[in-house]
């Protein structure tokens, strides 16, 4: 896998101060996206190692304290990022105790693959939906498009259905 940007502080995707890392590749390229640089899986640096450490030491810095970790790209579903993503979001949780996990995709919920199923299981939120540049609306909170869903995970996995995150609408 790899990446395009990482901010170990952010405080535009997703609520709180947080970590937030832009993978590369994305199999939707949406008309008007905002982040076409990040499409090529092969943009960007490689995500190796020491990077995987820089984001669990970043999230695990009391000097300031980050709410979680936001995911976004490119695509971080994209087939060729879920091994990847699934082996960083499983280290946030065994790493980093009490941080929450945003991830922003083109895929829809009820539409993911058994492997892409397993990686938003251990989400948090879930932005789900192609940017609709006919539906842009800049009024939107964490989202480019109205059509585009945030879930809250969370909620749906304690109440059984799919329910919107009303938090952040």
């Amino acid at each position: 896998m790899h990446y395009h940007q990482y901010y170990p502080v952010d405080v535009i995707n997703g609520p709180g101060t947080r970590t937030t890392l832009f993978v590369s590749g994305c199999e939707h390229q949406c008309p008007g996206c905002y982040n076409q640089s990040t499409w090529r899986l092969d943009s960007g640096q490689p995500f190796d190692q020491a990077m995987s450490d820089r984001v669990i030491a970043d999230l695990n810095d009391t000097r300031i304290k980050r709410r979680g970790l936001s995911l976004s790209g490119g695509d971080p579903l994209h087939p060729a990022n879920v091994p990847h993503v699934l082996a960083l979001v499983k280290r946030v949780r065994a790493e980093c105790p009490g941080k929450d996990i945003w991830c922003w995709t083109g895929y829809l919920l009820g539409e993911l693959s058994e492997a892409q199923r397993e990686l938003v299981a251990l989400l948090d939120v879930l932005v789900d939906g192609k940017f609709e540049q006919a539906l842009a609306d800049p009024g939107q909170l964490w989202r480019g498009s109205s059509n585009q869903q945030i879930h809250d995970l969370n909620a749906w996995r304690e109440g059984g259905e799919r329910i919107p995150c009303l938090v952040c609408s």
